[in-house]
């Protein structure tokens, strides 16, 4: 099952799986975006572009069609 950023449940913790290989995948990793890093998506603009997200521990803006770059699977929930 593979999910991209653009479509993750507000304030529902992800870990980053994988980026798509194109011309943004350099810059997000450079922004932090890399595989096993823990993302939340927290605010969306009202035509829902763009995205606000929390990246480990800072917020990061991306147009959705950066973050149909981001591939993403649930974050496992330790106790």
């Amino acid at each position: 099952m593979n999910i991209t950023a653009d479509h993750l449940e507000f304030n529902k913790s992800y870990e980053i799986s994988a980026l798509k290989e194109n011309d943004l995948t350099q810059k997000l990793a450079e922004m932090g975006c890399v595989p096993g890093t823990e993302i939340m998506k927290l605010y969306a603009a009202p035509g829902g572009d763009p995205i606000a997200f929390r990246i480990d521990s800072y917020i990061l803006g991306l147009r959705k069609s950066e973050a149909e770059n981001i591939f993403v699977i649930p974050a496992v929930v330790e106790n």
